[in-house]
């Protein structure tokens, strides 16, 4: 029934399109801030197609369409999207510009939401197509918005003042900052559209995207220091408002796309990555210059002050005594039998809840039992949820939004079962230990000032390359401040593809997630993952600056699904230095049979 009703949604696309004169059209996961996570009104792909992935994007055309995905999902999408309807492409192999040269006829007209891609993106497909004698339009009216009939409206949900007790700087002085580096770039103007962005920078939060604080708005950012927030204003309390101030004027969003048109004569910087082809184009009609340049923002929210820092040691310990329960009760309740991969999310939810402090989850919780974990980005819903099987490898990958920090954790657990299915196969624990290999070599480098996140994945992966495995996702992803749990610039990942991030330059201050892992398909994933803060190392003698990662995460790893053979004795040593941080932090907060459990899950190897 769910696959005829795609069927019907394509079919109502492809009308709709005639009815614009269009051959064509591309379907991103995007919002006009270029977000990685969307509210409900912008999730048009998986409206039309099923896929419920944070990557990806679909082109419909009259006589065929296919659906694009990176490595994380090569399994996902085959589940979740009809293949008599799509052909499956990978971003690795092919584009947007190669697959429609290679599908479109002379003449066609492919069109594409200029407020939901980026202008390279344009300009790039726009002259792929014009060498097939093919035209790259922009719709006036998003074709899918005509034809979803239910789509929800952009949410109403009023904005909040983020302290300066919890941000550790004020919005003034965050403004002055952007303010010199506006005169330094000699630009009048920033058009900050990256929503996390503007959260930062006015020191406001909201609740209009799932899982990630911030409020639907952009903010032109001047050279004086002022600024103009374009919000809806059911949005803005008195609260708000007062703490905005003077400096910062608010008006309508719906008013944006007219005060760019007023611009003229005025220089611009746009950022590439953020500020959509719309922005440029009418900045350009309007007769202003745009420039493309970083946000100026990006860079000082990726770099935590030393309050940001402290809060995230601190919600780290409070996040890491939630996990151990969770742990604790994943160490025998599935192992009767009738639990699920979303009961088991639900009750670490409760256990987060009870911290009376949780204000979201950073990410919906990936709650993967069995073959489930081999889906690297997995979300479990009532179609998918599998049975916890004892003799089963489960993985874990959730976190929590509190004022004073986001976490991201990940721990993979081995649910024991009766007899032969009690202890773990020896290829799931060479797999585990060779993650964990890979997990301790992050976490202990050593490195240069000027090292990239590229130059360090290799560290990661190693152990499981002498096995000849590897894994399609990056190792690390920034995270942000009661923000977004995926904040850039800065990542550890291969280089190759053009890998947003991988050439950022690593600075004390930020938080990386640390994350290898191994998946096979139809049978079991694992991955570990703690946050670490990049810091200054102290080397006697050191030529130059020298950084480390300072680990921020702590939780029980699973003792009993290593192969204690692969481990070296420095190894080891981390281990149990590791883990009796962890009791340290940790037993405080806990009693009775968990404080116990965490104990004995402590102990040395």
């Amino acid at each position: 029934m769910l696959m005829q009703t795609h069927k019907a949604r394509i079919s109502a696309l492809r009308e709709e399109l005639k009815q614009q004169q269009l051959d064509g059209f591309v379907v991103p996961i995007s919002d006009e801030h270029m977000s990685e996570y969307v509210g409900a009104y912008a999730q048009r792909l998986e409206w039309l197609t099923g896929f419920g992935g944070s990557a990806g994007s679909a082109i419909i055309l009259t006589h065929k369409a296919a659906m694009f995905v990176d490595g994380r999902y090569t399994i996902q999408v085959r589940d979740q999207v009809d293949g008599t309807l799509y052909d499956y492409e990978s971003t690795l192999e092919t584009n947007h510009a190669k697959w429609l040269v290679a599908n479109v006829e002379a003449g066609a007209r492919i069109g594409y939401d200029a407020w939901l891609h980026t202008k390279s993106w344009a300009e790039s497909l726009a002259a792929a197509l014009a060498k097939k004698g093919a035209e790259l339009v922009a719709v006036e009216h998003n074709p899918i918005d005509a034809v979803w009939n239910d789509q929800p409206a952009p949410s109403p949900a009023p904005a909040f003042v983020h302290d300066d007790e919890h941000a550790g700087q004020s919005s003034a002085e965050k403004r002055a900052q952007v303010a010199d580096w506006l005169k330094a770039e000699d630009v009048d103007s920033a058009v900050i559209s990256a929503l996390d962005s503007i959260a930062w920078m006015l020191n406001i939060r909201g609740a209009d995207v799932d899982r990630t604080p911030v409020a639907l708005s952009y903010l032109l950012a001047h050279a004086d220091g002022t600024a103009e927030l374009f919000i809806a204003p059911e949005k803005v309390t008195p609260e708000v408002e007062q703490h905005l101030g003077n400096a910062v004027t608010i008006t309508n969003r719906d008013q944006f796309s007219a005060r760019l048109s007023g611009m003229k004569g005025k220089t611009v910087a746009v950022d590439p990555d953020f500020g959509v082809a719309a922005i440029f184009q009418t900045l350009s009609d309007g007769g202003a210059t745009p420039v493309a340049l970083r946000d100026p923002a990006i860079l000082p929210k990726a770099i935590k002050n030393p309050v940001e820092r402290q809060g995230h040691r601190d919600a780290q310990a409070r996040d890491g005594a939630a996990i151990a329960k969770f742990l604790h009760w994943l160490s025998y309740e599935p192992s009767k039998g009738g639990q699920t991969e979303l009961s088991a999310a639900a009750k670490l939810r409760a256990f987060r809840d009870e911290t009376g402090v949780l204000k979201d989850q950073s990410f919906d919780t990936i709650s993967a039992s069995g073959p489930n974990g081999a889906l690297c980005h997995y979300r479990v819903d009532e179609d998918s949820n599998l049975d916890i099987e004892p003799g089963s490898v489960f993985l874990c990958d959730s976190g929590g939004q509190y004022l004073d920090g986001t976490t991201d954790i990940t721990r993979t657990v081995w649910i024991a079962g009766p007899g032969e299915k009690s202890e773990p196969s020896a290829e799931v624990r060479d797999r585990y230990t060779r993650v964990l290999k890979g997990h301790i070599q992050i976490a202990r480098a050593i490195f240069p000032q000027g090292t990239n996140g590229s130059q360090l994945d290799a560290f990661a992966r190693q152990y499981l390359w002498e096995a000849g495995v590897d894994y399609a996702h990056g190792t690390g992803h920034g995270v942000g401040s009661f923000l977004a749990v995926h904040e850039g610039p800065q990542r550890i990942a291969k280089s190759s593809g053009g890998q947003a991030g991988t050439g950022q330059e690593l600075f004390a201050g930020m938080i990386l997630s640390n994350e290898p892992g191994y998946y096979k398909a139809g049978a079991f994933g694992i991955r570990i993952e703690n946050l670490v803060l990049v810091e200054k190392r102290d080397i006697q003698g050191a030529e130059g600056t020298y950084l480390g990662f300072e680990n921020l995460t702590w939780a029980p790893m699973a003792r009993d699904m290593l192969d204690i053979t692969l481990l070296t004795a420095e190894e080891k040593q981390w281990w149990n230095d590791y883990h009796a941080t962890t009791y340290d932090i940790l037993a405080p907060q806990l009693e009775g049979e968990v404080l116990a459990w965490l104990k004995d899950a402590c102990l040395p190897i």
